[in-house]
């Protein structure tokens, strides 16, 4: 069927007007693509609609590819090349007869390839051109998955001796840079881009050997590549990120940089740690394209970004991010120094290690071999002019002791700790030996944050809750009766989890002068925290209660990165 007539019978059906007709003429002239597929991408017209109505026309059945699963042995039968030339999935074996999805089963040319090459009667069937195109990236994406290249490693084609301790370092090397090897890392490393990892977890055990992502702060088994394999795949790592293959009992740390397409560049930093059964790396994937510097878009409510920017805003002071590992600190402080970096500023950073590269920012690398840690570092950047200091983490009293002299004598200093939330970290710092009298007087803010998954845009749905549920969670009784929550039901754009993305919770506590009376009288975390909430401090659970009332996170999240008040 011709575009021409497509556009026509589409009018006469009332499924698309005149004017979204020449809009999607003038953009498939633009794209190449067909009118079906563009009409569907602007959202003219549904994929079901679309499929219901080719189907009338054409007298052949339709189909939903979404709903349906195919056989691995069925899609064997056409190449992925047939597959992408004609706009065709193999669907199902009956007998002699291959049923077919095409987007044009008017399409005799194709149907008589396909039928040449399987040996099988073609019974088509019509689907949407999107559909066909996401079956076939779903699909025959899996010849060239990470399963389909441990499929080609053979008995001969890499030799590691059983015994470590016996090794020869050069053949640890020539092992690593076997072909099947290599490409077994790299496609480690890609389909870790691919899927949004921001982790690769690589383990050696006793009797088993596995690669693990980290996607939306949860972990994922991804293969078990064979025991033979460990050590050179492990050696391989190491070569890439500038290791000592030879050093097996200390911890290492490396980086490796790759070059990807249209001139992107991903960063992984890489940890060894020296185990039982072996070493197990982790590399955590750092990409700049992704890193998010917009506060507005950060997950802040209004009056807490409110609040933060007041406290980061100040002349001097410290602000303080807390939260344990992964829960977005760096991005935080790396978006208010982002938001404060003006030419009339010296900012200077002391990271442990340096994540991201911030024009106009003096960013120093921590070396505790060579006696380079935060606390010489801070020592040197109060003899640099400084305006702006941020420190990667205070870890122990002469670190805290400095940030705060600093903060004291007309400089703003950002740091992170770590503790559970934001009245908690005013005692930490407490038992690291500051004094209360320097607290109250350098603390401008504390924020304790977390990262909650979001719901999958693609399956969500709504979920039904007992009211009683979300009251015993601090949803009020009578919004709990009425409020609608969501869930994700798994599908193929978020990987069947239901989740896609983070959203990250945010608790601001600025220190007024009531809580640094409270301070100052030596209250204990429980009592500073129900003052700071009676003065409307909004807790890490209210936040995450918001993000679910809001439809963007689930129960389970509220559960998973929130205490009850």
């Amino acid at each position: 069927m011709s575009e021409h007539r497509l556009g026509e019978l589409l009018i006469r059906e009332n499924l698309i007007t005149l004017v979204q007709l020449k809009d999607a003429d003038e953009t498939r002239r633009k794209t190449g693509e067909k009118l079906g597929y563009t009409l569907t991408k602007l959202g003219f017209i549904g994929e079901r609609d679309l499929t219901s109505f080719l189907s009338k026309q054409y007298g052949v059945p339709s189909i939903n590819l979404n709903e349906f699963e195919i056989d691995a042995e069925v899609i064997k039968l056409v190449p992925r090349e047939m597959a992408q030339q004609h706009q065709v999935i193999p669907v199902q074996r009956a007998g002699n007869a291959l049923i077919v999805a095409m987007a044009d089963p008017s399409n005799l040319h194709a149907i008589d390839d396909v039928k040449f090459l399987t040996g099988y009667n073609i019974e088509p069937v019509v689907a949407s051109e999107e559909a066909i195109r996401n079956a076939i990236e779903r699909y025959y994406a899996q010849k060239s998955n990470i399963a389909a290249l441990m499929e080609q490693f053979e008995e001969e084609q890499v030799e590691v001796a059983e015994q470590e301790q016996d090794e020869d370092v050069l053949d640890l090397e020539r092992s690593s840079e076997e072909a099947p090897v290599v490409r077994l890392v790299n496609m480690v490393l890609v389909e870790a881009i691919k899927r949004g990892a921001s982790d690769i977890h690589i383990e050696p055990y006793e009797k088993s050997f596995r690669v693990r992502y980290r996607i939306d702060g949860v972990l994922y088994e991804i293969l078990n590549p064979p025991m033979k394999l460990r050590n050179a795949i492990i050696s391989r790592v190491k070569i890439m990120s500038n290791m000592d293959i030879a050093e097996r009992r200390l911890p290492q740390d490396g980086r490796i940089k790759i070059k990807l397409g249209g001139g992107r560049e991903m960063d992984f930093r890489v940890s060894v740690m020296p185990t039982l059964f072996g070493e197990k790396i982790v590399l955590r994937l750092l990409d700049k394209s992704n890193l998010q510097l917009d506060m507005t878009k950060l997950g802040f409510e209004e009056a807490s970004l409110a609040k933060f920017k007041d406290a980061i805003h100040k002349p001097y002071g410290m602000v303080l991010v807390t939260g344990p590992t992964g829960s977005g600190k760096t991005t935080t402080l790396y978006s208010a120094l982002s938001e404060l970096n003006k030419t009339s500023e010296n900012i200077s950073t002391a990271e442990d290690p340096v994540e991201f590269n911030l024009p106009g920012i003096n960013q120093c690398q921590m070396n505790d071999s060579i006696g380079l840690n935060f606390a010489a570092a801070l020592r040197c950047f109060l003899r640099q002019d400084p305006d702006i200091i941020m420190v990667g983490e205070i870890r122990d009293f002469e670190t805290a002791e400095i940030g705060v002299k600093a903060a004291l004598t007309g400089h703003l200093v950002l740091s992170t700790l770590h503790t559970n939330d934001a009245p908690s970290t005013v005692h930490r710092l407490l038992n690291m030996g500051v004094e209360p009298f320097l607290v109250t007087a350098s603390v401008n803010a504390i924020v304790a944050q977390r990262l909650a998954r979001k719901i999958c845009n693609e399956c969500k749905e709504p979920f039904k809750v007992p009211p009683q549920s979300l009251v015993e969670l601090g949803v009020p009784p009578d919004k709990a009766a009425k409020v609608t929550v969501y869930k994700g039901t798994g599908c193929r754009n978020c990987n069947d989890t239901g989740y896609k993305g983070r959203v990250a919770l945010y608790e601001v506590m600025v220190l007024n002068d009531e809580l640094k009376d409270f301070i100052l009288q030596g209250v204990s975390s429980v009592e500073l925290k129900r003052e700071a909430v009676r003065l409307g401090m909004k807790t890490l659970r209210q936040a995450a209660l918001t993000k679910l009332l809001d439809g963007v996170t689930t129960i389970d999240e509220v559960v998973r990165n929130s205490a009850a008040d």
